[in-house]
C-alpha cells in the first residue's frame, strides 16, 4: 500500500496491546475555535490522560514486549514527554525506567518523570545530547534503547489515534512534527483508511530540520534550535523516518513563535484548555494561512499539555 515501514495489522494489534486509558480519547468539533479561525475546527485531545500526551500509546507497546522478553531495564533520551511516558508504562510491568534530558527540559516535566519512579540523567547541552547519553547508557548496561520515532513502536503506537480519527468527517489533518513518530504513525493511518484526507505536518520555525528536510528530500540538519515548542526541538532528523515522512506527508509547513503562542491563547479563551507549545502548532498552522484553510473541516491533534505554568502565564498574557 504505502512503501514505509509501518503495518496497518500491527497498528490493530497495537491497540489491544495499550492500556485503554490512552485510547479514544475525545475529539469534538468546537464551534468557537472554529469561527475565530473561520474554517470548521475540531480537536482531539491527547491530553487527556494520566501522563497528558499521545506518547503514552507508544510506551505501552514497547514496555509489554520488553515485559513478554523477560527484559527488565529500558532506557531512553526524552525532551520530556516520552521519558513520562516511559516511566508510567515502566512502572505498571515492573521494569527499571532510565530517562536522559537537558537540563533545559522544562522543570515540570523532568519533576514528573522523577514522581513516576525513573532514574534521570540531566545532561548540560539539547535533547541531541541527551541521546549520545542515552545510547551510551544502553550499551554500558546492556539493556533496551527506546528511541523515539525510529523505534517503529513509537510510531505505530501514535498510529493508533489515526485508527480512531479514520471514520470522522473531516478533510484535513495538522499534526505536530518533530522527531516523526506521530506525524508518520498518524498519517500513515489515515492514507490506508481515509485517503482522501489531507495530512499536513507542522513545525516551528526555530526548529525546521525535519521540515527542511522534507522539502528538499534528504536530511537537512541544523546547528541549533530555538522555540517554545521543547517537544519538538530535534536538530537531526532519522533517514528512515524521513522516508516514511515522505511517503504520507501532503505538506510539511513553518510557523512562527507569536503564531504558536496566539494558538495557545485561543485554544484556552475558546476551548478552555491549557496545552503546551507544541499542542497549538495545528491552531497556529491555520492563523498564518486562513485563506487555505477557509471553508474545510481540520483537526488538529493537541498532543500534550505538561506545560511550565510559570512560562505558560507569561505567554498568554503578553
Amino acid at each position: 500500500m504505502l512503501g514505509t515501514r509501518l503495518d496497518l495489522d500491527r497498528i490493530h494489534t497495537a491497540r489491544r496491546r495499550i492500556d485503554p486509558v490512552f485510547l479514544d480519547t475525545p475529539m469534538y468539533s468546537c464551534d468557537a475555535l472554529g469561527r475565530g479561525l473561520g474554517c470548521a475546527v475540531s480537536v482531539k485531545l491527547e491530553t487527556a490522560n494520566p501522563v497528558r500526551s499521545f506518547k503514552g500509546r507508544g510506551t505501552e507497546l514497547v514496555t509489554s514486549l520488553l515485559a513478554e522478553q523477560g527484559r527488565t531495564a529500558v532506557v531512553c533520551a526524552s525532551a520530556g514527554n516520552l521519558g513520562q511516558a516511559l516511566a508510567w508504562s515502566g512502572r505498571r510491568r515492573g521494569l527499571d525506567v532510565t530517562v536522559v534530558a537537558s537540563r533545559r527540559a522544562p522543570a515540570t516535566k523532568l519533576d514528573r518523570i522523577r514522581a513516576l519512579g525513573a532514574e534521570l540523567e540531566v545532561v548540560d547541552g539539547d535533547f541531541e545530547l541527551a541521546r549520545e547519553r542515552a545510547v551510551d547508557i544502553a550499551q554500558r548496561r546492556g539493556i533496551r534503547l527506546l528511541e523515539d520515532s525510529l523505534d517503529i513502536e513509537t510510531c505505530e503506537g501514535a498510529a493508533t489515534i489515526g485508527l480512531e480519527l479514520a471514520g470522522a468527517p473531516f478533510d484535513t489533518v495538522l499534526i505536530a512534527l518533530g522527531g516523526g513518530a506521530m506525524a508518520t504513525g498518524v498519517g500513515y493511518a489515515l492514507k490506508a483508511l481515509a485517503p482522501g484526507t489531507e495530512v499536513i505536518c507542522v513545525q516551528p520555525g526555530g526548529a525546521p530540520a525535519m521540515t527542511r528536510s522534507w522539502h528538499e528530500r534528504r536530511v537537512v540538519t541544523t546547528e541549533s534550535a530555538d522555540t517554545i515548542a521543547d517537544g519538538v526541538a530535534g536538530r537531526y532528523p532519522i533517514p528512515a523516518v524521513l522516508d516514511d515522512l515522505l511517503a504520507i506527508a501532503d505538506d510539511a509547513v513553518l510557523v512562527q513563535e507569536s503564531s504558536i503562542i496566539a494558538g495557545m491563547r485561543l485554544l484556552l479563551e475558546h476551548a478552555g484548555l491549557v496545552v503546551e507549545p507544541s499542542a497549538a502548532l495545528g491552531v497556529a498552522a491555520v492563523l498564518e494561512d486562513r485563506d487555505r484553510f477557509a471553508g474545510r473541516h481540520v483537526v488538529t491533534v493537541l498532543c500534550g499539555s505538561n506545560v511550565d505554568l510559570d512560562a505558560y502565564h507569561r505567554w498568554v498574557r503578553d
